[in-house]
């Protein structure tokens, strides 16, 4: 081969290699979709308007919290969560929560409903079917009025164990709670008023000597089935820690609060709280609150190897050897006596960190951002494990949950000889479905974000109008509230022949998103030069 052949060859070469190394158009595309806060995977709906027949595609967010999915709307979700924590941690008036008087709409629905109850209470089998889904589609009308709960909803039995507390727990003073839910006015020595709040996070306790990774000492040695069982009942021990709280400090305690995992992987729990609890109080409720766990027993295995299986007759599942019918979840209860241990009982660690924050300071913003800073990610994305020792450790979290039952319908009772509850064919132990048992939670099946009732007196639904309507301010034009009923809605194929491609959409949604964020600078700061020179030109 002579050299200008291989200097032909290494041009071609050349530029093949170039062509791969070039980015690709839809990726740039969808780079530029989330610099401009447009939803990457939008939702195609097929609006009709009832009134003049007219439809039309039309793309709503698709509202994902992780942006690992669409980063764009997790960015969303994460600015109303900051939103509604910054408006409710330092309120100087108590929240209105009076309802709304009752529409004739809504009485009379009330009305056509009690009617339709004493209809089906006086029926016999013939009408009863008729008169219960008469009853379902009056239910529906009264939540779509505006009405809160439902009527004639029978709660089922609840079972009841002794409050007799233990004797390893420390005793909990109770007071009266008062309905107060803002925190207490204090004057210095100057004659300045404030009135501080509290940033405050607890921790477990701990399963062995960890490293500055997170990861065990001695890993032979760490209790992962303890950290595995926390892991998976830390949500009731949260509500059972706000409910002693309540009632020793005698008021309304509101919080906001976020739970994420420690480098360990347990997780803990950072909790904005309104007013101020001093540091004692907070120990004592903290050595005082436990919550235990009246389950069947798990530590040790009754099926491994031969599983239980299906019986269609029964409808339940047998062993497979002896055909004998296993304990229903209600049996399994019965048998655990008074005077039996719970199966587990899980608690916090004595460690815990509470610091005073006043409103507007740098403390508040810095402590909000903290609370807002993993609600993007999974909880397995807030500590990546980058070393061998890391993942490892990491899988032997995973493997511990796997087995360990995570609610009373979890398909891995039927490992310890009990059929779950809600029995159903097709369970097989380690496949539960539950979100504890899922390597991306930890064990954590609970809420990432924890808000009481009586925060800031508004929804995340209130917090988003909010943001629109100080847009359409800024902007100065009406909101658009169409007429209740107005229009369906349905979802749309993607083989819809009227759909357009994902990326013409796109293209449209960032060039009304440029379009939009010139319009609102314009109105907050006024046309820039560059806009004044081009109307200029134009007029001449």
């Amino acid at each position: 081969m002579t050299s200008e052949q291989l200097k032909a060859q290494a041009v071609v070469g050349g530029s093949r290699a170039g062509r791969a190394r070039m980015p690709l158009a839809r990726k740039i595309l969808e780079e530029s979709a989330i610099q401009h806060g447009v939803c990457i995977r939008p939702v195609s709906l097929r609006r009709v308007d009832l009134a003049t027949g007219a439809e039309e595609i039309i793309d709503i967010p698709c509202g994902a919290t992780l942006s690992s999915v669409c980063p764009p709307c997790a960015e969303t979700k994460r600015q109303l969560r900051i939103d509604q924590c910054r408006t409710g941690w330092h309120l100087e008036q108590e929240p209105d929560f009076t309802p709304d008087p009752a529409t004739e709409e809504q009485r009379l629905l009330v009305e056509l409903r009690s009617q339709a109850q004493k209809s089906l209470d006086n029926s016999d089998g013939s009408e009863a079917a008729e008169w219960k889904e008469t009853i379902a589609e009056l239910n529906a009308e009264l939540a779509a009025a505006g009405v809160r709960g439902q009527l004639g909803v029978e709660r089922a039995a609840r079972r009841v164990r002794s409050t007799r507390r233990r004797q390893d727990a420390s005793e909990l003073p109770k007071r009266p709670v008062s309905a107060r839910t803002i925190g207490k006015v204090y004057e210095a020595a100057s004659g300045k008023k404030f009135r501080p709040s509290m940033f405050l996070t607890l921790t477990l306790d701990s399963y062995g000597k960890v490293t500055k990774d997170g990861t065990p000492v001695q890993p032979a040695a760490y209790d992962y089935q303890r950290a595995a069982r926390d892991a998976i009942h830390f949500a009731r021990l949260i509500d059972r820690f706000i409910q002693n709280l309540r009632r020793f400090v005698g008021f309304d305690v509101q919080y906001f609060a976020a739970v994420e995992p420690q480098r360990r992987l347990a997780p803990h729990l950072h909790m904005a709280i309104r007013g101020t609890i001093s540091r004692a109080e907070l120990r004592e409720v903290i050595a005082a609150t436990y919550h235990q766990v009246w389950w069947p027993s798990t530590d040790e295995p009754v099926y491994v190897d031969q599983l239980p299986v299906w019986h269609d007759g029964t409808g339940a599942y047998v062993d497979a050897d002896t055909g004998e019918v296993l304990p229903t979840w209600d049996q399994a209860l019965d048998e655990i006596k008074p005077d039996d241990e719970p199966s587990h009982v899980a608690r916090f660690g004595r460690q815990f960190d509470a610091q005073g924050v006043l409103a507007g300071t740098k403390e508040a913003n810095r402590a909000i951002g903290y609370l807002a800073k993993y609600l993007t990610k999974s909880v397995d994305q807030c500590h990546e494990a980058s070393t061998d020792h890391q993942r490892d450790h990491v899988s032997q979290l995973v493997e511990a949950l796997r087995y360990e039952p995570c609610s009373p319908t979890c398909a891995n009772w039927l490992r310890y000889g009990v059929q779950p509850k809600n029995v159903r064919p097709g369970l097989t132990p380690g496949a539960c479905r539950g979100k504890a048992h899922k390597p991306t939670h930890l064990g954590y099946g609970g809420r990432r974000v924890l808000v009481s009732r009586k925060w800031s007196g508004k929804t995340l639904t209130d917090h988003k109008t909010d943001r629109k309507n100080w847009v359409t301010e800024v902007l100065g034009v009406e909101p658009q509230k169409p007429a209740p009923g107005r229009y369906s809605f349905e979802y749309v194929s993607r083989d819809d022949a009227k759909l357009k491609p994902l990326t013409v959409r796109l293209m449209h949604r960032i060039a009304e998103r440029i379009e939009w964020r010139r319009q609102l600078d314009a109105a907050r700061h006024g046309p820039t030069d560059q806009e004044i020179s081009a109307t200029t030109g134009r007029a001449e």
